[in-house]
């Protein structure tokens, strides 16, 4: 999405002197925009991911295959 296309459907808020206090957006837009500010265009990962040690990526992953042996299962709305 484009600058100008983002701009169109923001709306200002300001006080009694006309000075600009608040913005409102869209809900859509705004979770298009968190979207995209908390994933890495490369590869996907959502920015908390980007920032794990690898310490506990093996760590999780060991985890998951510690729980795969065991037979537990999750839906996929909990993953």
């Amino acid at each position: 999405m484009i600058i100008a296309q983002i701009e169109s459907q923001i709306r200002y808020v300001t006080n009694v002197n006309g000075e600009t206090t608040d913005i409102l957006i869209p809900v859509e837009l705004w979770q298009q925009l968190v979207s995209s500010i908390n994933s890495d265009n490369t590869s996907g990962l959502a920015w908390i991911d980007e920032q794990e040690t690898k310490a506990q990526i093996l760590a999780d992953l060991q985890e998951s295959v510690r729980q795969a042996a065991a037979g537990e299962t999750f839906p996929v709305s909990e993953l």
